[in-house]
């Protein structure tokens, strides 16, 4: 058996620059973190002793004969990606709600990588985690979705990240010291405002267009190294707040998709109450919306939110790992007798019928 641990993430500025359609052309730049909220990803070979050879557990249970006949996108192409042809058994479990903007499809993506790879019994990189879980995505799925989340679930930690126009991409460490890290994640607020979304939906209504909204994407984009130069300074971090209001507001004139008339009454009502700034994560639309707001201040915006769940957090530095490997015994050599055979099926009791009269060996013994 063997259980991944892989990271959920918060991006705080330069998100939609992450996306291929604009990177590839004018580079990108993300400031983000991984938190201590995770998605975890329990793996084990599967005996050849049952009806299915496949089993993956979500919000739904999926019992296949092959891996075709599996409904979850990213846990069939990444099965047949690594070309996994033994039974095995997968299940999902999450800290944080899917669709909700911290990233959940790609840590998912990830987690079930390294599991798979440790499953074969292969040791693999942030890099190379990396690099699979934005080809399953973009290219085998072929999602809308950008390339901060996969790399923030592999490599883990508060990082500076680069895309370049070549393809290639730089994780650079945020290095600050720890009181000041401190005070920065004692300013934060991490509300769920139970507005379910995909991502890809929204990313669809601005992503196709991204050169005609060019003036934003420089601007997010600028922003970064601004949020670096004030996180890594000695200025007062009232000024990430402030950082954090102006960069929603130019996300938010994206699409008309990445805010609603609800997501603006909980910020109106946050930044009444004593928010200097925040913002949706991960693409908008709906999910949890992250808040900067001074410790002094936290009382009035809970009481003004009072309706929303309150998620405490605290930055987290790991990618995603093997939390626990126990191998098992190898059925291959069962598994494949059994399926180069015409094997009777399961079936119930029941309906089966009577069974004939048992016959001794004097009802069977021949008469003179």
């Amino acid at each position: 058996m063997i259980i991944t641990r892989t990271p959920f993430r918060i991006s705080f500025f330069g998100g939609g620059t992450d996306y291929p359609a604009w990177y590839r052309q004018h580079g990108g730049a993300v400031l983000a973190t991984t938190i201590n909220k995770y998605c975890y990803i329990t793996c084990r070979g599967l005996p050849p002793f049952f009806e299915h050879r496949l089993r993956v557990v979500y919000s739904r249970n999926e019992t296949c004969s092959t891996i075709d006949e599996i409904k979850h996108p990213a846990a069939r192409e990444v099965l047949r990606f690594l070309r996994i042809d033994r039974g095995v058994e997968i299940h999902h479990d999450g800290d944080l709600p899917a669709r909700s903007g911290m990233g959940s499809s790609s840590a998912f993506t990830v987690g079930l990588l390294m599991a798979l790879h440790a499953f074969e019994g292969r040791m693999v990189g942030s890099g190379q985690l990396t690099d699979e879980s934005i080809h399953i995505e973009q290219d085998v799925l072929g999602e809308t979705v950008g390339s901060q989340d996969q790399v923030c679930a592999a490599h883990g930690g508060f990082n500076h990240i680069l895309f370049s126009s070549s393809g290639e991409i730089t994780v650079r460490p945020i290095i600050v010291p720890p009181a000041r890290l401190e005070e920065l994640s004692s300013s934060l607020m991490l509300f769920y405002t139970g507005i379910k979304r995909t991502a890809a939906d929204v990313a669809e209504s601005y992503v196709p267009s991204l050169d005609s909204r060019t003036a934003q994407l420089q601007r997010i984009r600028g922003m970064v190294d601004e949020a670096i130069d004030i996180v890594c300074g000695s200025v007062s971090l009232d000024r990430l707040g402030n950082l954090l209001h102006e960069s929603w507001l130019t996300k938010r004139s994206l699409s008309h998709l990445v805010s609603s008339r609800p997501i603006d009454g909980m910020y109106e009502a946050a930044r009444n109450a004593g928010a200097i700034g925040g913002k949706i994560t991960g693409a908008g639309g709906g999910g949890f919306m992250l808040l900067f707001v001074p410790p002094e201040r936290q009382k009035q915006v809970r009481e003004a939110l009072h309706t929303l769940l309150h998620v405490p957090f605290a930055f987290d530095g790991s990618g995603s790992r093997v939390i626990f490997y126990d191998p098992e015994p190898d059925y291959s050599q069962a598994d494949a007798d059994n399926r180069g055979r015409l094997l009777a099926g399961f079936r119930e009791m029941e309906g089966l019928g009577k069974p004939a009269p048992f016959e001794t060996e004097e009802d069977t013994e021949e008469l003179p």
